[in-house]
């Protein structure tokens, strides 16, 4: 599942290869770790950290569309869709989507030349939705898009990708259960186990019962058990997890469900573990089990992540408590070292070494 790389053996495909120009012309795009103010006080590697990069069958798109040009966008995604390569579909729709908010050329002039076209539509739903996401009249302008939304996703075929979009507009729209429950049954019958899919669920059942740890925990794992041991999905329980600490408001998700949050991160790190070091596609994963360890101070399994992680930081988990999730994520990994050179850090079964429980507090990391 993980995007083939040099180091695996196999031989690059040069029109995945982007040349010195283009990667030049990406960090002039593409967000990319400031350099440190202060050397004095940063390690050196920290220049090297790259906020969301885009993987090498990513990249030659973004910078093609920063020049107005869609052909590669839509290479890339026709790929996808006659590969049924459900998940790389839905994170380069969703990046590709984002690009598009501040620089949407590309995309108005593809749309224009191919209008049904089914990649085109579904970058332009996601679109559609993300541009409303963060208005005060996020339900009402969701309301008006989704019969859109929907219907592109009905005739998409067997893509269960502009489901996921269509979830996301439901939940954003404030849907009443039975018709999310429509829209689920029609993703989950084109692919039972798609990860996005799954996660616009999670968060609808959090939404709609922000106390729910227990229903969140019960759907993550009984998604995660039926899926075959490579899929994406199988995260899903360390998902449940963040979900439980971030909207826990009195505390008492990591002692009630303490082995549960265990059990999520213990089946996260061996999914991860099955993937390169340094590698853009698990790198989101990375991400959020380090954001999970930490809050359970599990900080020997926090060090090893951010080994595996390397330069690859995501936006998400750490954009969620910072407008700075570049900077968060440093510091997290500063502490996390002092933690662990400190003899302070915890085993992997995710208990201190004096034995007790660890106990998150609403201040932690």
């Amino acid at each position: 599942m993980g995007t083939q790389t040099a180091e695996g053996g196999a031989e690059p495909h040069n029109h995945h290869e982007p040349s010195a120009v283009v990667l030049a012309m990406l960090r002039v795009f593409l967000r990319t770790a400031a350099r440190a103010r202060s050397r004095t006080s940063r390690p050196a590697q920290d220049d090297d950290v790259l906020l969301d990069a885009p993987d090498d069958r990513l990249a030659p798109a973004l910078v093609a569309a920063a020049q107005g040009e869609y052909a590669p966008a839509a290479g890339l995604l026709a790929e996808t869709r006659e590969n049924a390569d459900w998940e790389h579909r839905d994170r380069y729709a969703t990046r590709l989507a984002a690009f598009a908010r501040s620089r949407a050329e590309w995309l108005e002039n593809w749309r224009a030349t191919a209008p049904d076209d089914p990649d085109a539509l579904l970058v332009a739903a996601r679109l559609a939705v993300d541009r409303h996401w963060d208005s005060p009249a996020r339900a009402e302008l969701l309301r008006q898009i989704t019969p859109a939304v929907t219907a592109a996703a009905e005739a998409a075929g067997r893509d269960p990708v502009p489901w996921r979009t269509a979830l996301d507009a439901a939940r954003g729209a404030r849907a009443g259960h039975a018709e999310f429950e429509r829209l689920w049954a029609q993703a989950v019958r084109r692919s039972p186990h798609h990860y996005g899919c799954h996660v616009a669920a999670l968060e609808y059942l959090a939404a709609a019962s922000p106390a729910a740890h227990r229903e969140c925990l019960d759907f993550a794992e009984t998604a995660a058990q039926d899926a075959p041991e490579d899929a994406l999905v199988r995260a899903l329980p360390v998902r449940a997890a963040f979900t439980c600490l971030t909207t826990d408001d009195d505390g008492d998700a990591a002692g009630v469900h303490r082995a549960r949050l265990d059990a999520a991160a213990d089946r996260a790190i061996a999914l991860s573990a099955a993937h390169p070091a340094a590698d853009p596609w698990p790198a989101e994963l990375r991400n959020l089990l380090t954001y999970v360890l930490v809050r359970l101070e599990r900080h020997q399994d926090a060090a090893e992540q951010l080994r595996l992680t390397g330069p690859y930081v995501t936006s998400f988990p750490w954009a969620r408590d910072t407008d700075d999730p570049l900077g968060r994520f440093l510091q997290v990994r500063a502490d996390v070292r002092a933690a662990v050179a400190s003899g302070s850090g915890t085993t992997g079964s995710g208990h201190p070494r004096s034995g007790h429980g660890g106990r998150v507090r609403p201040g932690d990391h």
